[in-house]
């Protein structure tokens, strides 16, 4: 029995390892290959051009915009997001006291966390639309529509939120903070039910307050969950296609004067429009790239003892 213990494992493990390399592997080298040559995506004869397409990256003021535009992402869509989801967390888990002197979470927690998951049963377009409504630049729009009833606003002069170059990229981090920060949050949340009561009640009778609670207690024990939810929320960040193509202005967005544009709005235009599929091609394998390290980088750096409960 246990000399055909690994043929039989070897045979359940080829068919996915085959799926696996020739529908996930091989695409990525054929993308490498298309990045070296000149293909313009339609016609069936290119040249081979080497790395001339990753030198011309460098000079592109557009790809380098793009990409400073998904750096600003990186940064603050995984801090915002999993800060705020841990407080919530914390909250609907630790942020209460019962009667008798135990630790539970504020009141209506049970509500809190279906009212903060409803963002992530929508789907991309139809975040598109509920925003473009809130984004509007007249009085029509939410936002604009509180700040002229308020007086912070000139009805004649609303905010151009989506056509700011200032505010524009800002609007976008908050959409995609919005709509992850509750699924992160019932993240969290699942991770704290699993911590035994007794730890927290022991912190509150050694005298912890409730930041001291959460800093010296919960994140600890949370570390390994907050660690792969910041690789989750930094692929995101790289990502970001749908809702920059959708809200900003401009052909596959990007706009006003690319200072929305991220690298997949890029990557696809390149494609799609200039019909400049190797160059296409060499922004692709930069994002996949710059994920890889992104992620290796947090897991690394994230890397400490495990902490047994």
């Amino acid at each position: 029995m246990r000399q055909g213990k690994y043929p039989f494992i070897a045979g359940f493990l080829f068919a996915p390892v085959v799926l696996y390399l020739v529908f996930v592997i091989w695409p990525y080298v054929q993308t490498f290959g298309y990045s070296l040559t000149d293909w313009s995506g339609q016609s069936q004869t290119f040249e081979f051009v080497g790395l001339d397409n990753y030198r011309a990256l460098l000079d592109d003021a557009v790809f380098l915009r793009a990409l400073r535009t998904n750096a600003q992402f990186l940064v603050f869509v995984p801090l915002l997001t999993i800060v705020i989801a841990l407080f919530f967390a914390f909250m609907t888990n630790v942020g209460g006291r019962s009667r008798a002197g135990g630790v539970q979470g504020v009141r209506g927690a049970r509500f809190y966390r279906v009212v903060f998951f409803f963002p992530q049963v929508l789907s991309i377009a139809i975040l598109a639309i509920l925003f473009q409504a809130v984004y509007r630049s007249d009085e029509a729009g939410l936002l604009n529509g509180v700040l002229i009833r308020l007086g912070l606003s000139d009805p004649s002069a609303p905010v151009e939120w989506l056509n700011d170059p200032d505010l524009v990229r800002w609007c976008l981090i908050f959409v995609l903070v919005w709509s992850g920060v509750g699924f992160y949050m019932v993240l969290f949340s699942a991770a704290m039910q699993s911590i035994p009561r007794d730890v927290f009640e022991a912190a509150l009778l050694d005298g912890a307050g409730r930041l001291q609670t959460f800093t010296r207690v919960t994140l600890p024990l949370l570390w390994d969950t907050v660690q792969t939810a910041w690789v989750f929320l930094a692929i995101l960040a790289m990502d970001a296609f749908v809702l920059v193509a959708t809200l900003t202005p401009g052909q596959y967005g990007g706009g006003p004067d690319h200072n929305s544009e991220v690298l997949a709005t890029y990557l696809m235009r390149n494609f799609n429009i200039y019909g400049n599929a190797g160059y296409a091609c060499a922004i692709g394998v930069v994002m996949l790239v710059f994920t890889l390290l992104v992620s290796v980088i947090t897991l690394r750096a994230g890397r400490r003892e495990r902490i047994e409960y």
